[in-house]
């Protein structure tokens, strides 16, 4: 091997430092003020405080995470084939900064005396603005850097675990602090309005923070090159059986972590009674995932991604077991909450991770490396799984007369909302232990490296 190779190989196995880890793990927490918004509290503002039907929210969530979809799958084309002196993923992250930003603002400024369909045109509008565009082209390529900053899997794992961690930290200074703060300033939409211009301005700041102190190692010389056909992609793509199963973990993820952040602050509101405790409640859960997720790394050489995830996934189970026990019990409540945070936190913190290591599967079995086309099209099932799950909650709380401007719900909305919030999780994590079960790729993961240094080092793919 020459010195080159050497240089090469010792840049793209790279322990990365400490302080990387947290700044790129700030990224996340910037693209989780939206995304935590958008996943939890966003349904709940367009139909308790601007009023809008529940299922058309929702049908305007499934149509735009439809587009969503196919722009992620444009997007990765277009990240690997980005050149620029910052790489190909890390530029999008100062790119997309501002209109990030400012996005997200427009989401809270529904023209509050227009006529239902124009403020249905206006979500629909702006909603695929942020989602469809802006958040794809931030997010996506900003997920693709786990497979660029270094090749090493236990550094890998580690910076994702740093990722996940601080990813729920914004979400939960989001959800917990939102419904606080918009009472404070009046409890109206122009509450919302000035909240989300605080934490608009806070997202910018942590993403150029992410932006100026992470680094591109991995480059694949044989890949600078090489000139795939979009249908040679998309057919080294659809034979990659590890991507498919990493697709539908992170989409029945995402399904559930939807339900269970939507449905929880209704529960709250009608069931508990107590609109408020919907923050605590949800910080129980997020805190214990966070802190169990810098945790998961330890174990991942020990144990393997895949059986820390089937591990957790059953203590998910068991937490809602012991809530269906006692559903009206704010203590039962919050520790199932804490259950379910440990039992979530295996799957966050390892399915990027994962999807990482599907990358290298596929250039070892297909000969094509398309790092940007693996993370965007293993999102398409995060994006159409938090749509399903928008628009199956819209749909269910429509069909028994759920009305967000009524002061007392009908027995029916208050028996679906009980039902969702209990059983949900459940089904979703059932789902996830079939995946699980059939991802063998953790075994298979030294040779599929060792055989990649040998093509590098002959210079193809």
């Amino acid at each position: 091997m020459d010195d080159a190779s050497k240089n090469r190989r010792s840049r793209e196995d790279h322990v990365v430092s400490f302080r990387e880890k947290i700044c790129y793990g700030l990224g996340d927490s910037a693209c989780n003020v939206v995304y935590g918004l958008c996943s939890t509290l966003l349904t709940f503002f367009y139909t308790d405080y601007v009023g809008i039907n529940a299922f058309v929210v929702g049908m305007i969530f499934l149509i735009t995470r439809l587009f969503d979809g196919v722009s992620d799958i444009i997007m990765g084309f277009i990240t690997d084939r980005t050149k620029s002196k910052y790489g190909k993923a890390r530029p999008w992250i100062l790119w997309m900064s501002v209109p990030y930003a400012v996005t997200f603002i427009l989401l809270f400024l529904v023209p509050a005396n227009a006529s239902q369909t124009i403020q249905a045109i206006y979500i629909f509008v702006t909603y695929n603005l942020v989602n469809t565009i802006v958040y794809t082209a931030l997010n996506l390529p900003y997920s693709t850097m786990a497979s660029l900053i270094t090749r090493d899997q236990k550094s890998r794992a580690s910076t994702q675990a740093w990722r996940i961690f601080c990813g729920p930290m914004g979400k939960m200074v989001v959800t917990v602090s939102t419904l606080p703060l918009v009472k404070a300033l009046g409890d109206t939409q122009r509450s919302w309005i000035i909240v989300s211009c605080i934490f608009a301005a806070i997202a910018l700041v942590l993403l150029l923070v992410c932006f100026f102190n992470i680094e591109e190692r991995v480059v694949i010389e044989a890949a600078q090159n090489q000139k795939v056909s979009v249908g040679k992609n998309l057919k080294a793509l659809f034979s990659n059986q590890y991507w498919a199963i990493c697709l539908g973990l992170w989409g029945i993820m995402v399904m559930m972590s939807t339900v269970s952040g939507t449905i929880t602050t209704y529960y709250c509101k009608y069931i508990l009674g107590n609109q408020e405790l919907y923050s605590p409640i949800y910080a129980a859960e997020l805190i214990a995932q966070s802190i169990v997720v810098l945790i998961v790394p330890y174990f991942v050489m020990r144990f393997g991604k895949r059986n820390l995830t089937l591990a957790g996934i059953l203590l998910v189970i068991v937490a809602q077991l012991v809530w269906i026990t006692n559903p009206m019990s704010v203590g039962v409540a919050m520790s199932s909450a804490i259950l379910r945070g440990i039992g979530v936190a295996p799957l966050w913190a390892c399915v990027f991770p994962m999807i990482a290591d599907c990358a290298e599967f596929g250039q070892w079995k297909t000969h094509v490396r398309q790092d940007g086309m693996i993370f965007s099209a293993a999102s398409v099932g995060s994006k159409v799984g938090g749509g399903l799950a928008s628009a199956g909650i819209g749909l269910l709380m429509d069909s028994v007369g759920y009305d967000g401007l009524a002061a007392v719900q009908s027995a029916e909305a208050m028996g679906m909302i009980k039902a969702i919030c209990m059983y949900a999780p459940i089904i979703f994590s059932a789902i996830i232990v079939v995946l699980c079960l059939l991802y063998k790729l953790d075994k298979l993961y030294p040779q599929v490296i060792a055989d990649l240094r040998k093509r590098d080092e002959q210079g193809i793919l």
